[in-house]
C-alpha cells in the first residue's frame, strides 16, 4: 500500500446547513464548479452553539468536502454567497497524510 505525507496540501472543508436541500444544492455547486473532488452530506446532526449570548440548538446537515487548500477562499465565497446563515461555519483542517493514490485523485479533480 501507498501511503504519504500530504504536501500537496489536500484539505477538508466542514460546513454545516440547515436542510437537506440546502446542502445539496452547495455541494452541487462545489463540484461542478471543480472546488471539491467529493463532498459527503450527513444527515442528523444535532448542534448545540453560543449564538446572540446564549445557548441555541439546531438541527444540521453536516457536508465534509475534500478539496485543495488553494481552493479554499472561492469556495468559501461561493458557499457563503448561497447559505441562509449569517455566519455559516466554513472551516478546513489539512490532511496530515492519505493513501497516495486518493490524495492524488483529489488534486486531479479540482484541476
Amino acid at each position: 500500500m501507498s501511503f504519504v505525507i500530504n504536501i500537496t496540501m489536500s484539505i477538508i472543508i466542514f460546513i454545516t446547513a440547515s436542510s437537506e436541500k440546502e446542502a445539496k444544492k452547495i455541494a452541487t455547486m462545489l463540484i461542478k464548479n471543480k472546488l471539491a473532488a467529493c463532498v459527503n452530506i450527513v444527515n442528523g446532526v444535532k448542534s448545540l452553539f453560543w449564538w446572540k449570548g446564549k445557548v441555541d440548538q439546531a438541527k444540521e446537515i453536516l457536508l465534509i468536502v475534500k478539496s485543495r487548500k488553494e481552493k479554499f477562499n472561492k469556495l468559501a465565497k461561493l458557499v457563503k454567497a448561497s447559505h441562509s446563515y449569517a455566519v455559516p461555519e466554513i472551516i478546513a483542517v489539512p490532511i496530515a497524510c492519505g493513501f497516495k493514490p486518493y490524495l492524488n485523485w483529489i488534486n486531479e479533480s479540482v484541476r
